[in-house]
């Protein structure tokens, strides 16, 4: 039988982060990074603008790399993932709320994130380890469209989402074409037209 703690005792665990000093450090972090760039983000200006002291940033997170890929993380989450049975739909949903995310953020700042992740190792890792994991998720859904019959068996998840993906960037550090809701449902159309099976049964 485990100990127990003497009556009246406190239980003996840290003390809770304070949820607003974390949102007022990543505002902060993204009004920063906006300004001027990855390269141009130190954490003496972000705890200056958040109003903390740099331990308690440094607390949180302890390297500049990690405080952005969170920051980039949170942005992402912004664009969320659902589930309805319609895969047309929630991939649409996914790819117009992606190419909006990217539209907010703006060329010069997702330009210069990609060029640090080439540049500093730390970062690009822990970005692709972030990146990784919502592509996944996409994957799944992708696959259970296919294990539940609205795609056909040959299909390839991995290879849609990337196909997906790809041309939204294209767009806005290349071509600077919008990336309006309409260009989304024409990439998903593209993409899974081919591979859609037709809906109830169907005749011998």
């Amino acid at each position: 039988m485990p100990p127990t703690e003497p009556t009246g005792a406190r239980p003996r665990r840290g003390r809770p982060r304070d949820a607003e000093v974390d949102r007022r450090i990543l505002t902060a972090a993204r009004e920063t990074v906006a300004a001027h760039g990855y390269a141009g983000l130190s954490i003496d200006a972000v705890a200056e603008r958040a109003g903390v002291a740099k331990t308690t940033l440094y607390r949180r997170w302890p390297t500049k790399a990690r405080l952005v890929a969170d920051l980039v993380s949170r942005m992402q989450d912004e664009v969320t993932l659902t589930e309805t049975g319609d895969v047309v739909a929630d991939l649409t949903r996914l790819t117009a709320g992606i190419a909006a995310s990217l539209t907010a953020a703006g060329a010069p700042l997702v330009a210069d994130l990609m060029a640090a992740m080439a540049h500093d190792p730390d970062f690009g890792a822990t970005m692709r380890e972030r990146w990784a994991q919502w592509r996944r998720a996409a994957v799944d859904l992708l696959g259970r469209a296919v294990e539940r019959g609205a795609l056909s068996p040959g299909f390839d998840p991995e290879v849609v989402v990337d196909q997906l993906a790809g041309p939204l960037y294209y767009r806005l550090l290349f071509t600077g074409d919008p990336l309006t809701a309409d260009y989304a449902a024409h990439l998903v159309e593209g993409a899974l037209g081919a591979h859609l099976r037709p809906k109830g049964p169907t005749s011998p």
